[in-house]
């Protein structure tokens, strides 16, 4: 099989798509082609939904942004989203943010932020809205509450993480892999599990580390 140079794009396109780091470190040869792909992939988006998204930013194409007048999507610069994902708004993703294949996120109506530097693994789900649970009426009759959800800044969630409605994660937390995370993490904690709780504290993580090099 003789394969052209479109077919090596079209592979490198998937790659990125799925790995968008790389997209970042990429030589100038690739990146002759793959600059303008995106920056029309982004305008076309922007032109078609109420999403805004700053500089030197990556989208695969296939991931899924939905964002009406008044649930809007603003992306700050050098930040990506993986192939697979699905975005409603409202949501404010902060720079050099990192959300990786097969996220889900909803802003409900009050809203996601998600704080610089922050790095979202792969197959979680974040929904900022709930349903009532009253039993005198089937579920999809029930009210939906919003109260939001604001993720920090340079935050690690695991892959496989449920985040729900009103929860607040401080600054540098880190919630372990498939964690369900149903109240406020505060900063530089470590949680884990189902609810998720406090398993430890990224700072006597750094503090055990310094005593070991000395």
């Amino acid at each position: 099989m003789q394969l052209t140079e479109q077919d090596y794009q079209a592979q490198h396109k998937r790659r990125l798509s799925y790995m968008p780091w790389l997209y970042f470190s990429l030589k100038p040869k690739l990146k002759a082609w793959a600059v303008p792909w995106q920056q029309q992939l982004q305008q076309r988006l922007m032109a078609l939904e109420t999403v805004t998204i700053q500089n030197d930013c990556f989208i695969a194409p296939d991931a899924q942004l939905f964002a009406e007048p008044g649930r809007t999507i603003a992306i700050q610069s050098s930040s990506f989203i993986a192939a697979n994902c699905v975005l409603h708004g409202p949501i404010t993703i902060g720079s050099e943010v990192a959300i990786n294949h097969g996220c889900t996120i909803d802003g409900g109506r009050q809203g996601v932020t998600i704080g610089d530097k922050t790095r979202i693994a792969a197959g979680c789900y974040i929904y900022a809205f709930n349903h009532g649970m009253a039993p005198d009426d089937d579920i999809y009759r029930q009210p939906v509450v919003s109260l939001g959800i604001h993720i920090g800044s340079d935050v690690w969630i695991g892959a496989n993480v449920g985040i729900r409605d009103g929860v607040n994660i401080g600054n540098h937390a880190i919630v372990g892999m498939g964690a369900q995370v149903c109240h406020d993490v505060p900063e530089y904690a470590i949680v884990a599990g189902n609810p998720a709780r406090v398993i430890g504290d990224r700072r006597d993580k750094a503090r055990a580390g310094l005593k070991k090099a000395t």
